[in-house]
């Protein structure tokens, strides 16, 4: 029995089984083929040591999720003349002590070193700051730090989880932010869900960062948190999970309707996803200037003066949806152009996909299972994007964030504007050449190394033009 129908074997759920094989022909290959059998893929296969007529291989093998992983592990142990030692979770290892560390900048060598970087010299960096407060930013981690906050009450697909078990993902984020920005990020995970006291906790931390990244809250209290945050504070607050999806998907739309020949001021779009990423991404949509955007949530499509919405959506019913259309979102997808989820798997149909428009364009972001499955609908649709690694068109906010931040703390931004955000979105529309462009390419790598410096560019350029910038430009020394 192999993965589930439309799920890919993935590193996220790796393991390496260290098993002792008889030495004679054909062992490895039994070995091989039950691991395929069960639906697994072979990674690195490593000769650990050859004892007493048998060979101790590490074995590295990718699975669909943990329960076939399991699977796996149980078919390679019922194999006569085998034996499994020990199964290491790759993931788990990787986490092991956590995924960050502080290295200073400063050699601490000699006394002369020490009274320099701390006590008596450091009096005189603290008199010159009072002095002139703005010396902080380059006196200080100020100039290059970010604040990566979260109270861990919607965190990935797992939903609220607490500040502990958040705070694995905001290493990860702080990992993305030094990794493809240069950024120094710090994970700061709040035991408290109180929408007043987090605004305080983080208003009273901001001295220390130039920037703040909110992070996996739940909404509606991160619209809340972040109105109030920018109000308060002089620098760049930024919620990744609305504004960063925002920007990447409307990046890659831009490239899509390239693909497909077809304008966004022509386009009529859907989205599944009423809550931070999808009412950002609509609004975006709309304010680059896309002809109809019509959003739904679990209930069907958002119109002003439908029951049961709330204060957020019936705002956001008013904004999209021109015609007023009602219905479900499959009724709302019949000759649409652009199907865009950004909510979970089944909230729409392929039935539903196949009444769209010809050449359509789908991005099915639900993570890890995508609102429908990539297989089941490749040949009615021109262009499929996901959020996963493991189809082409991954739409990944680390395409945003980091360039992002960059370009704000570059130019010292007091806010990230409207303005900084669709520059940002151009930006990494661009990366990918007119000519480049192709259904399988409407948005660059994550690990395209252009991704980052051009978004930062445009970022830094749209700040000065908008007026929050505090210095004109050029990167600050910072470590890399």
């Amino acid at each position: 029995m192999g993965p589930s129908e439309g799920v890919h074997p993935s590193a996220s759920f790796s393991s390496t089984l260290r098993v002792h094989l008889e030495n004679h022909p054909g062992a490895f290959a039994r070995l091989a083929t039950t691991i395929g059998d069960a639906g697994g893929l072979l990674g690195a296969i490593d000769l650990v040591r050859v004892e007493h007529g048998k060979k101790i291989r590490d074995v590295t093998v990718l699975a669909a999720d943990e329960e076939h992983i399991h699977r796996i592990v149980d078919s390679v142990r019922a194999l006569p003349g085998i034996e499994v030692e020990h199964v290491s979770d790759r993931t788990f290892l990787l986490h092991l002590g956590g995924k960050l560390e502080v290295v200073p900048k400063a050699p601490l060598k000699t006394r002369d070193d020490l009274s320099m970087a701390y006590t008596p010299g450091v009096a005189r960096i603290c008199r010159a700051i009072v002095d002139d407060p703005d010396k902080v930013w380059n006196l200080t981690t100020k100039q290059n730090a970010v604040a990566v906050v979260t109270d861990g009450t919607a965190v990935l697909g797992l939903g609220d989880i607490g500040p502990e078990a958040a705070l694995p993902v905001m290493e990860g984020k702080s990992v993305l932010f030094k990794e493809f920005g240069g950024i120094d990020a710090w994970p700061i995970c709040l035991d408290t869900t109180d929408t007043t006291e987090i605004v305080r906790i983080v208003a009273a931390l901001a001295p220390s960062f130039g920037g703040i990244n909110l992070e996996d809250i739940s909404a509606p209290r991160c619209f809340d948190i972040e109105a109030r945050l920018r109000d308060e504070l002089d620098i760049p607050i930024f919620h990744d999970d609305q504004h960063g999806t925002a920007i990447v998907v409307l990046a890659a739309l831009l490239n899509a309707l390239r693909v497909v020949g077809k304008r966004l001021a022509e386009v009529r779009i859907v989205l599944t996803g009423a809550g931070a990423a999808g009412a950002a991404t609509a609004r975006m949509l709309v304010s680059a200037g896309a002809g109809e955007v019509i959003s739904c949530d679990r209930r069907g499509i958002l119109c002003p003066g439908r029951a049961g919405l709330d204060s957020f959506k019936s705002e956001l019913a008013e904004q999209t949806n021109p015609r007023r259309a009602r219905g479900s979102a499959d009724e709302a997808l019949a000759g649409a152009d652009v199907y865009i989820g950004l909510s979970g798997p089944g909230a729409v149909s392929v039935t539903g996909i196949a009444s769209m428009a010809d050449d359509a364009i789908v991005f099915a972001m639900a993570n890890p299972t995508p609102e429908v499955v990539p297989e089941e609908i490749e040949h009615l649709v021109a262009v499929i994007g996901t959020g996963r690694s493991d189809y082409p068109n991954q739409i990944n906010n680390v395409l945003a964030f980091p360039g992002i931040f960059r370009g704000a703390l570059d130019v010292r931004a007091s806010a990230i504007t409207p303005e900084m955000e669709l520059a940002a979105a151009h930006a990494v529309a661009n990366v990918v050449e007119p000519d480049h462009a192709a259904a399988d390419y409407v948005i660059p790598s994550v690990f395209d190394r252009r991704v980052a410096s051009t978004v930062a560019e445009a970022v830094a350029q749209a700040a000065v033009e908008a007026g929050v910038a505090r210095r004109s430009g050029g990167r600050p020394a910072v470590a890399n």
